[in-house]
């Protein structure tokens, strides 16, 4: 049997495509410095609009690459904080390699 790739294709294609944004590595950025956040400041600080913004979040969320959290403010308003998750990817020819063995997308003729 053969061992399992420290990170899928399909992965490691959605994790390549949400860091292929300035604005989605500028949300990483400033995560990493300054932990977890809401949209609204995150959005002031980075300089974008919110729905701009929260279809950025969505991509690096979907990648594995940040996690949100509903909470309620002492004012009722609900807020969605995000965070970055840890993570780290070492990318060789030989680790593309492997992940490109488990893309479950096949190649267009």
């Amino acid at each position: 049997m053969k061992p399992k790739p420290a990170i899928s294709g399909d992965h490691l294609l959605a994790v390549l495509a949400a860091l292929a944004n300035p604005h989605r590595l500028r949300v990483i950025a400033m995560l990493a410095a300054g932990g977890r956040n809401y949209v609204s400041q995150l959005a002031r600080e980075i300089g974008i609009s919110r729905p701009l913004l929260h279809l950025h979040l969505l991509k690096l969320e979907e990648a594995g690459l940040v996690a949100s959290q509903l909470e309620l403010s002492k004012d009722g308003k609900a807020l969605n904080y995000y965070e970055v998750r840890d993570f780290a990817f070492l990318l060789t020819p030989a680790s593309i390699a492997e992940a490109a063995d488990s893309l479950t997308a096949k190649p267009e003729s």
